[in-house]
Parts: structure tokens; C-alpha cells; sequence
């Protein structure tokens, strides 16, 4: 009996990893009957033809530079690299002017308009402008996930700055701290955990604006694989590919968010 003593925690809110695994159970199960009942292989593919898609993928030859690798991975590891290098641009530009905007009023004044300005254009709509400046491949994938995560990370760090507790301010005044001690150790702290939000929510947004690039732009990725294998009516490779998608965003997250806990270790506690 004791074994079966984990479904009360269940509905007491204790153990909630049944659920989830019982979700994904029938999540696949849903997807197996409406495909089986679909009767259409070449446009809905069963998980079982996904998961044969996927072996198939593993050991085809990979792109070009990453023939060693395997087609599925090799993509993997282009769309990897050019997120890495897109969002470590955004994070680095987006975390100092949100600093400077949240810290400075004559700062806000002046950047503030300009960046609600520019926030509401979709980063889709700049593939073409990315395309005619950059050409194709590596570069325009770069500025698109550099511009889709920007946003969220300037305004989570100036939401952040802007938050900052004016007592511990003044009380750093009091103590002696000169400006730029005030802004880096309590400015800055204060804002860290909202930075991280913004952080997370970046790196999903670029995440998104890589595959979209690919799709358009490029001649090897995760994107570009998945309208290769659409052109050519293989849908259980199409889906393979977009799993992988989901997999990669979810791992990435999950690095950022432990990321967190480790340097926000007293937010954690």
C-alpha cells in the first residue's frame, strides 16, 4: 500500500511530479488517437513516426562544418551559437542602457521616447531590413535575436532600477557612499532580480526570432531545417525538428533560471 501513498499528496498540493508526468502521458496519447483517426501520415504524423524521424535525423550527414555531428544536432549547434552570441549582445546592451534609463531622469527623458518608439515593431518585421543589411546566414539571425530580446531586458532593468527602495538609498548617503557606490551596491542589487526576469523572458523571445530568421534567411539551423523538410511534404521529420525547438528553449530557460538561484542565492533562501 505504501507505494500508492503518493496520490493523496497529489490533491494535497505535496507532489506534483505525477502530474506532470501524467500530463505528458496524455498529451502523447491525445496526439496517437487524432492522428491514427486523422489517417493523413504525409501531414500528421503519430509520435511513433516523430520518434523514427528523429533517429533517422541523428545519424544523417549534418551541415556543413558539422558533418560529425549528425543533421539534427548539427542544426542544433549553428541555431545555439548564433542565439549565444545574440543574446550575450542583448544582455550586455540592454542591462546598461536599462541601467542608465532607470537610474538617471534626464537619461529616461531622452531615451525613453525613442525606445517605446521602436518597441512595438514586431522583430519579424525587420527580416527584410536584416536581410538587405547583412546579407544572409549568421549575421542577420544575430541582430534579429539581438533585437528580440533587447526590449524585454531594458525595461525589466529600468523597472528594476526604478524600484529601488529610496530608504537604502538614503541610508548609503548617510553612511558616506558616493553615487556611483550607491548605484552599484544597492542600484544595481535591488534591480538584479527583475534583470533576471527580463533575462528569461529574453532569451525565449530570441529564441523565437532565431527559428523565424532561419526560416527566411538562412542555409542551415533548426528553422531553416524544418522549411526544408516542409517543402518537401516530410512532416514527421518537420515535427521532429520542432521538438527539438521546444526541448532546446526549455533546457535554456531551465540553465538561465539555475543561473539565478545561484547568484540570487539569498532570493532563493
Amino acid at each position: 500500500m505504501s507505494r500508492w501513498l503518493w496520490i493523496p499528496n497529489i490533491f494535497r498540493g505535496e507532489d506534483t511530479r505525477p502530474l506532470r508526468l501524467i500530463s505528458i502521458l496524455l498529451f502523447l496519447l491525445i496526439w496517437e488517437g487524432a492522428a491514427l483517426l486523422a489517417n493523413l501520415p504525409q501531414l500528421f504524423p503519430t509520435p511513433i513516426a516523430v520518434v523514427a524521424a528523429l533517429g533517422q535525423l541523428l545519424v544523417a550527414p549534418g551541415p556543413p562544418g558539422v558533418e560529425w555531428a549528425g543533421e539534427l544536432m548539427g542544426n542544433t549547434l549553428i541555431s545555439l551559437w548564433r542565439v549565444i552570441v545574440g543574446f550575450a549582445l542583448a544582455a550586455v546592451t540592454g542591462v546598461l542602457l536599462g541601467i542608465i534609463i532607470g537610474w538617471w531622469r534626464n537619461a529616461r527623458d531622452l531615451l525613453e521616447p525613442v525606445i517605446e518608439l521602436l518597441r512595438p515593431i514586431p522583430p519579424l518585421a525587420w527580416i527584410p531590413l536584416a536581410m538587405l543589411w547583412f546579407g544572409l546566414g549568421f549575421k542577420p539571425a544575430v541582430f534579429l535575436i539581438w533585437l528580440g530580446a533587447f526590449f524585454p531586458i531594458v525595461l525589466n532593468t529600468v523597472l528594476g532600477m526604478e524600484n529601488t527602495p529610496h530608504k537604502l538609498v538614503e541610508v548609503a548617503r548617510t553612511l558616506g557612499a558616493g553615487p556611483w557606490q550607491v548605484l552599484l551596491k544597492v542600484g544595481v542589487p535591488s534591480a538584479a532580480p527583475s534583470i533576471m526576469a527580463g533575462l528569461r523572458i529574453g532569451i525565449g523571445i530570441g529564441w523565437m526570432c532565431l527559428v523565424a530568421a532561419e526560416l527566411t534567411g538562412s542555409n542551415s539551423g533548426l528553422g531553416y531545417m524544418i522549411m526544408y523538410y516542409y517543402s518537401t511534404m516530410e512532416a514527421a521529420k518537420t515535427v521532429a525538428g520542432m521538438l527539438m525547438i521546444g526541448v532546446v528553449g526549455f533546457l535554456m530557460f531551465i540553465g538561465l533560471k539555475k543561473f539565478e538561484d545561484k547568484i540570487l542565492f539569498w532570493k532563493a533562501a
